[in-house]
């Protein structure tokens, strides 16, 4: 009965199995990384050289295929010399957990090779205002427009077809045309996470507008709303939940663009970083900065949905401070909804 429960359609798990699922959303795919670095049966298609034996042009720490290792054994079994040891090991780019954990603190602590490159912490704080700065000017834009395509039939009509016919194309291919108007430096990568994001976002928010209820709308016009009040104390509040929402997902598609948009031009910020050390070799470093990709992301998204609980708590059943002070803030308060 228990078991049936967990799989009731659309119902809420109880706290404990949420908590105890969350955990295991972390858990699993970290299991899966440690069976697959640390058994050497599961996978581990690699043998990394121990001795080299009478082998001249092995070297310890080498990493060879299986198959090529097992041959230089064989032949010096046949030719009476000194066989190669070693063990076996996954490829280069695929590291252990532990060392890619370690790589979380010396990736930070270990100074650039090339004068002029940046610190990783000065390449995350280069890509976060990349972002910060293009999904900014997108919203500022895109969300008015989106709200007006929703609530006016004629706006949509003009707006939303050429909207639809510009997301279809990638946003890469505008790169050389952004750096051609704006420059080499930070613009360019700053117009490819708008083009990316912008389009998407007019159309998402107008299909939330759009689905705000009508006997909202008759009620107010029943009261004798005006039409702006239609829009900015009906739809738009009717809505605001659910933008902030569209808000968040969109947040996470300006990160998708974030590693195209940082090759236009000069590379900088996290992609540059990635690229260096993918070029070093110490792909450690190269997880490193990905898991720090996904941290920060998943840490934005999980505080702009805890923001979002206390900002409508109507849709959370959850106690709410925020809650509590708005009603003490409105309590004896008459308040109207038009003027």
């Amino acid at each position: 009965m228990a078991r049936a429960r967990l799989f009731d359609v659309r119902q809420e798990l109880p706290p404990r199995q949420r908590r105890l699922f969350g955990l295991l959303a972390l858990v699993l795919p970290l299991a899966v990384w440690s069976l697959v670095s640390y058994v050497p049966f599961l996978w581990h298609p690699m043998i990394a050289v121990a001795e080299p034996g009478d082998v001249s042009w092995m070297k310890p720490g080498q990493l060879l295929p299986r198959e090529d290792f097992a041959r230089e054994v064989a032949r010096m079994q046949e030719a009476g010399g000194i066989v190669p040891s070693g063990e076996r090991a996954n490829p280069i780019y695929l590291p252990a957990p532990h060392r890619v954990a370690a790589a979380l603190y010396s990736a930070f602590t270990t100074e650039p090779r090339l004068r002029g490159d940046l610190w990783l912490h000065e390449s995350l704080a280069m890509s976060l205002k990349t972002i910060l700065l293009g999904f900014l000017i997108s919203s500022a834009i895109g969300l008015p427009l989106g709200i007006l395509c929703g609530a006016f039939a004629a706006v949509s009509r003009v707006t939303e077809p050429f909207v639809d016919f510009i997301r279809y194309m990638p946003a890469p291919a505008f790169g050389a045309l952004m750096v051609a108007i704006f420059g080499i430096h930070l613009e360019p990568k700053i117009a490819i996470i708008v083009i990316g994001t912008f389009f998407q976002q007019v159309l998402v928010v107008a299909n939330t507008v759009r689905k705000a209820d009508p006997c909202l709308l008759e009620a107010a016009q029943t009261l004798g709303a005006r039409r702006r009040h239609l829009v900015l104390r009906v739809l738009v509040p009717a809505s605001l939940p659910d933008l902030y929402n569209d808000l968040r997902i969109l947040l996470g598609w300006a990160w998708t663009y974030l590693i195209v948009a940082e090759v236009v031009g000069v590379s900088s910020g996290i992609t540059f970083f990635i690229n260096q050390q993918a070029k070093y070799r110490n792909f450690e470093n190269v997880y490193a900065a990905i898991v720090i990709i996904g941290v920060i992301g998943l840490l934005s998204d999980q505080v702009l949905a805890f923001v979002g609980d206390r900002l409508f708590p109507w849709r959370n059943p959850r106690p709410s401070r925020v809650r509590t002070l708005v009603t003490r803030l409105f309590a004896g308060r008459d308040v109207t909804l038009f003027d």
